[in-house]
């Protein structure tokens, strides 16, 4: 009996960790809100389009923040990451790369506007069309990594946000595209990289704290390196929700 209610909060407990997808808007264990992609989403084209509010809906205003602040997001920097492929595509970590092939600071793009527009243009060795034709192959699946530096009502935080998306629809050869040995990073560790960031996750709805009382931000984290890999600190899936409330059902009977 005692192993069951164990197993039972073990599950809950993993269930807890997932993020809240509300009306569409995916809620990160920092204060971006990713508005697009969703979730197992298959994607092509032209270019990789990620859309992330960093108001997260209107609480928190735009850079320049005042001094000291409460709350603010000091960077943000995005990877295209695979354990199966074993790439690691630089989309930004602060500086732009030749010709936009990594992208600048996310937080100074598109000024005035609370919702900032990642356009990334798909490296050479991801075109094609369907899923991978073999075990070379580049295409496949991947998480969007989404690394955030913030404070937050006080508090220094670091998290990394995998979104999973499938890079199997067309990307057309066409056009300039940048290369794929210029923008891959050697894969860290996923335990190692976890352990780099805080064990932190906001729930949706939580107030966020406005204004130039604090003691100012902490050291910033480094911006992500070369080394830097694929995280699993926050995952999300359209499905956890229904998973989840089943699981907790299909271990409470047990337990009776």
């Amino acid at each position: 009996m005692m192993f069951r209610f164990s197993l039972l909060f073990s599950l809950l407990a993993h269930c807890l960790n997932a993020q809240n997808i509300i009306n569409g808007q995916i809620f990160t264990p920092g204060i971006a809100i990713v508005d697009a992609p969703q979730p197992n989403t298959p994607l092509g084209g032209d270019t990789l389009q990620v859309a992330l509010d960093v108001s997260s809906d209107g609480q928190l205003q735009l850079p320049p923040y005042p001094a000291n602040p409460v709350s603010a997001i000091n960077n943000i920097t995005i990877y295209l990451s695979s354990y199966t492929t074993g790439k690691n595509f630089t989309i930004s970590n602060g500086t732009a790369g030749a010709g936009n092939a990594s992208l600048g600071a996310i937080m100074q793009q598109e000024p005035g506007s609370t919702v900032k527009h990642v356009n990334w243009v798909w490296p050479d060795c991801l075109v094609g069309d369907g899923d991978p034709t073999g075990s070379n192959s580049s295409r496949g699946v991947y998480n969007i990594s989404i690394r955030q530096n913030f404070r937050l009502n006080g508090t220094d935080q670091y998290t990394i946000f995998d979104l999973p998306i499938h890079v199997t629809n067309n990307i057309p050869k066409e056009g300039i595209r940048p290369s794929c040995d210029a923008l891959d990073n050697p894969l860290i560790d996923e335990e190692a990289l976890v352990a780099s960031a805080n064990n932190f996750t906001r729930i949706a709805g939580t107030a966020i704290q406005t204004g130039g009382t604090g003691e100012g931000l902490g050291k910033p984290k480094p911006d992500a390196q070369p080394k830097d890999g694929l995280g699993g600190a926050g995952a999300v899936d359209w499905r956890t929700g229904i998973y989840c409330a089943w699981l907790a059902v299909f271990v409470f009977m047990l337990t009776l």
